[in-house]
């Protein structure tokens, strides 16, 4: 993703400002044509999928769910994570990334053994002592972008409040049921929207990112409620998803960790401008993404099925734009 967002930065939507190198505050960029993106595989960033062997670096402590730092036998630097987020979070980044945002790949891991494993402080069902695990989010670390520690942001106060990207992708996160949109008002380190920094042509870049995909495509809700990977509680409030127009607005169902200062202020015409990107997406990459993610089959029928409907909704009030 990094070297594919190296080539069209001058492209980008953004905000220049001065400093010394210049730089420069991202948030999206024209994806070109997106019904020709490989939404199953690298979703056009040049970052392929990690291969094995897989060698051991360090546990991570950060977070809910169990990680380890590694390589893989090409010598890129992965994250591995293990738990209820892996499914979710395999997905749920690939529809974000082919219509222009920058989200860090993370690639479904069925299977493998993670050499020179020593025994896990936070312990998981997924991993043997031996190092044998199952059902892995791997997502990639990349030296050419890093992440700028204590930069968060808040939906309300970012360059691009307002911004129609902006409102893009609050949709694409209520699209996914991520209930878990907490932002720069929550606690260190609990913060969902972080800055990762480029250096391109003696230019700096910020791109500006929502950083945790790993939670819903199930129930949303707001601290009760919620679930994740469970298609049956996704489809039964996708109904629910689009609620009309009112004063202008769009009305979604969606409840998270923030409400009043992420899902209002959406017009119809911000959703018109998301659908020239979004709704060139077809079934079959749908499909293509969730085999990826190690879906059942019953489970890409199904989300392809509710994710068509939540897309034909926001089809249909972006209509209404130019009434």
């Amino acid at each position: 993703m990094r070297t594919k967002y190296c080539a069209v930065t001058f492209l980008i939507f953004g905000v220049t400002l001065d400093a010394q190198p210049p730089l420069k505050r991202l948030l999206w960029h024209d994806p070109g044509n997106v019904s020709r993106v490989d939404l199953g595989g690298a979703v056009g960033t040049g970052i392929p999928a990690p291969k094995p062997p897989f060698t051991f670096i360090k546990e991570d402590m950060a977070g809910t769910q169990p990680k380890v730092i590694l390589k893989d036998a090409a010598g890129r630097t992965w994250n591995a994570k293990f738990g209820v987020e892996v499914k979710p979070e395999c997905f749920a980044w690939r529809l974000p990334s082919a219509v222009g945002y920058f989200v860090e790949p993370s690639y479904y891991v069925a299977a493998g053994k993670i050499q020179g494993l020593p025994a896990m402080k936070r312990q998981t069902p997924s991993v043997q002592a031996d190092g044998q695990f199952k059902d892995a989010r791997f997502q990639i670390r990349d030296p050419n972008w890093k992440y700028v520690d204590g930069q968060t942001w808040k939906w309300s106060k970012n360059p691009f409040a307002g911004s129609r990207e902006l409102k893009g992708l609050e949709i694409l996160i209520m699209l996914a049921s991520n209930w878990d949109n907490k932002d720069g008002t929550s606690g260190p380190g609990e913060s969902n929207t972080g800055i990762f920094e480029r250096v391109e042509h003696q230019r700096r870049l910020w791109l500006y990112s929502f950083t945790d995909w790993g939670s819903g495509m199930g129930f949303w809700g707001d601290k009760t409620g919620q679930t994740n990977w469970i298609c049956a509680d996704y489809t039964k409030q996708t109904s629910e998803f689009v609620k009309g127009v009112e004063n202008r607005q769009v009305v979604f169902g969606y409840d998270g960790h923030h409400n009043d200062d992420f899902k209002t202020n959406i017009r119809p015409s911000d959703v018109a401008w998301l659908m020239k990107y979004l709704g060139r997406i077809t079934d079959g990459q749908l499909r293509a993404a969730l085999h990826a993610t190690g879906a059942t089959p019953d489970d890409a029928t199904c989300f392809t099925t509710a994710i068509r409907a939540r897309i034909e909704q926001l089809r249909t009030v972006s209509q209404k734009a130019s009434h």
